[in-house]
């Protein structure tokens, strides 16, 4: 699915605006020689106040192509980037890229000079399109990138009316079916350690868990529900919070494997038996989720598909100059083991 982008100056707007012919918008553009500084100056004074961005399709047959592209993490905290999540990513668009040419920049964007310097970096033409990760709820470098008409695409969105392209897990099916299976064991106090909720990903995993209690004729309880930052040390003070709130919890879905692996830890520091006692459910399958005691039923999410499909959009967009976002959501796995 898609949405138009929306208008932005064209190359003849700049030419009537600068009073020259398109040849000599464009020969500015590319630095070639022939044109007058005066001449070279209005037509530089036109793209600034119009806002003008070349088209990359373009500058690569010119062979002004950077042949790298920038994936920008926006987390503002450092301990989220030693999660498993971010590294399997990286390496799954690496992969994605292998046999591309192209070289895949980390940079990290954390604020709103940060934000500033990476539009004008890769207005400048080093790069030939952004990938995005770990984006929050209201960050408007999606926005920036969109209104330069650089070639994006997000990993997750910023809600469910996001415009700019990403590539999605199924997160409200993915958390729906961990539920359900806890249900169909015979669970009935199930509570929830959600991540940060100012990430689309965490507010769908929590509706997920929402939709099949509400499927199963049983009301969600806010007191059931503590939020993470994904990372083991918030997995084990939200369990044992859940503990303290209900002793009778007998099921939990965690937002993340990490956040499952510290729960873990809680629920055998108060003595209670995974799974006899109370069941656990991670999110992602990661290596980790084979290493816990026990070992972690969890939500599978395709890493390798998701970097794959990123890496399509992004290309299908330098290359053709895409007139649509495209939206591309894949589904996940329930990976049953010895936790529930």
């Amino acid at each position: 699915m898609g949405r138009r982008r929306p208008g932005t100056p064209t190359l003849e707007e700049v030419a009537a605006h600068a009073r020259v012919g398109r040849g000599t918008v464009s020969r500015v553009i590319n630095n070639a020689a022939g044109v007058k500084e005066s001449t070279r100056r209005a037509v530089q004074r036109a793209i600034e106040e119009l806002g003008y961005v070349p088209n990359l399709a373009a500058r690569s047959l010119a062979g002004r192509r950077a042949d790298a592209v920038a994936l920008v993490m926006t987390e503002p905290d450092w301990r989220q980037f030693a999660e498993p999540f971010f590294s399997e990513i990286v390496r799954s668009l690496g992969d994605a890229l292998t046999d591309t040419g192209i070289q895949l920049l980390l940079t990290l964007v954390r604020s709103d000079a940060e934000r500033q310097r990476f539009l004008e970096y890769a207005r400048g033409g080093r790069v030939d399109g952004v990938l995005l990760m770990s984006v929050h709820a209201g960050d408007p470098l999606p926005d920036m990138l969109a209104e330069a008409r650089l070639p994006t695409v997000l990993l997750g969105r910023r809600s469910g009316e996001e415009y700019v392209s990403y590539v999605d897990a199924d997160n409200i099916g993915g958390a729906r079916s961990a539920v359900s299976h806890l249900l169909r064991q015979g669970r009935r106090v199930i509570a929830t350690i959600t991540g940060p909720l100012d990430l689309y990903a965490a507010q769908c995993r929590l509706r997920g868990y929402e939709e099949a209690l509400a499927m199963a004729g049983l009301e969600s309880e806010q007191t059931r529900v503590a939020e993470s930052d994904f990372t083991a040390e918030s997995g084990r003070r939200a369990m044992a919070e859940l503990i303290e709130r209900h002793p009778d919890i007998d099921g939990v879905l965690a937002a993340s494997d990490t956040t499952a692996a510290g729960a873990l830890e809680a629920l055998r520091a108060a003595g209670r038996r995974v799974p006899e006692d109370v069941a656990v459910i991670g999110f992602d399958d990661f290596s980790l989720a084979q290493r816990t005691e026990p070992r972690l039923t969890t939500v599978r999410q395709p890493i390798e598909e998701i970097g794959r499909a990123m890496i399509r959009l992004l290309l299908e967009e330098m290359e053709e100059g895409a007139v649509a976002w495209r939206h591309v959501i894949l589904r996940t796995e329930l990976v049953l083991r010895e936790s529930t």
